[in-house]
């Protein structure tokens, strides 16, 4: 895990300065109106497919124990970035974790509107690679169902909203300062799908991480602005109606010439075909 650059708070939020190698405070202020730094108030019937990643027991209950987000790919799974179950996220090793929870159909963190489905199984992507970021992401099985409403396509290969310059949108409750002001009540922001080139310019390898095309994407604007921050880590970016993205990394929030970094759903979708081959193919005896 990138500790100065995943977006994912740190357990204990006390010691956040101290487990990061480049305190928030040190980072230049984030762009005027920009997310999630810079979004703007939504409802989630807007996003239904956004959900919150909640330990009242870790996180406390002022914003009801969330410290990432994720996105309902079924009615029983969600998917999230694999960073914010790591050690340095959660204390303990996830499996560990008994009030692991999402939260789904709920706008303010602390109303009691929507649902509250305990976390059933974890599945990181084994192929997650802590240096350069690369496949970030883990796919989480829940304990009771979400609505279909709630549920979002993910785009595959070749996908036209890949497409750069394509309009998409990220949603979650993270920073909307980029300087530790986490927000209660479901937020979202504008960005562009920018070209692999800029974002190859960006983070050619180095302590934030490195980008890789084939596992990543980035959004946002060349000049900064809109972005997802801390707290808004496995979040989702969705273009034309289908999810493209979710949040993973990047250098500080909304700078000018550091995009968020995503990861790409197709390679999501390449993952889960390819495992849900491997269990179907018979067994061949010898």
């Amino acid at each position: 895990m990138r500790r100065s650059f995943a977006r994912a708070l740190i357990r204990p939020l006390a010691l956040a300065a101290t487990v990061t190698a480049v305190p928030l405070a040190s980072a230049p202020p984030a762009v005027a109106d920009s997310v999630v730094v810079g979004g703007f108030p939504i409802d989630v019937s807007q996003a239904p497919w956004t959900v919150a990643l909640a330990s009242r027991d870790l996180f406390g209950g002022m914003r009801a124990g969330q410290f990432c987000g994720a996105v309902a790919i079924g009615r029983s799974t969600v998917l999230t970035a694999a960073h914010c179950l790591a050690r340095e996220v959660l204390g303990v090793a996830p499996n560990r974790l008994r009030d692991l929870k999402v939260i789904a159909g709920r706008t303010d963190l602390l109303s009691g509107k929507g649902q509250e489905i305990p976390v059933r199984d974890i599945r990181v992507n084994p192929a997650y690679d802590i240096t350069t970021n690369s496949g970030d992401f883990a796919v989480l099985g829940l304990a009771g169902e979400l609505p279909q409403r709630a549920v979002v396509a993910m785009a595959g290969s070749g996908d036209p909203a890949y497409t750069p310059g394509t309009e998409a949108m990220v949603s979650g409750w993270g920073d909307t300062t980029g300087g530790g002001t986490y927000a209660r009540r479901l937020r979202a922001a504008r960005v562009r799908v920018l070209p692999d080139e800029l974002c190859a310019r960006a983070y050619p390898g180095g302590p934030e991480g490195t980008y890789q095309a084939v596992t990543m994407l980035c959004a946002g604007e060349a000049g900064g602005g809109p972005d997802g921050c801390q707290g808004d880590s496995g979040g989702p970016l969705v273009a034309k109606g289908r999810l493209i993205g979710v949040v993973s990394w990047g250098s500080g929030c909304g700078r000018p010439g550091l995009p968020g970094v995503y990861t790409r759903v197709s390679q999501v979708v390449r993952v889960l075909e390819a495992a849900t081959g491997a269990q179907r193919r018979p067994v061949t005896r010898s």
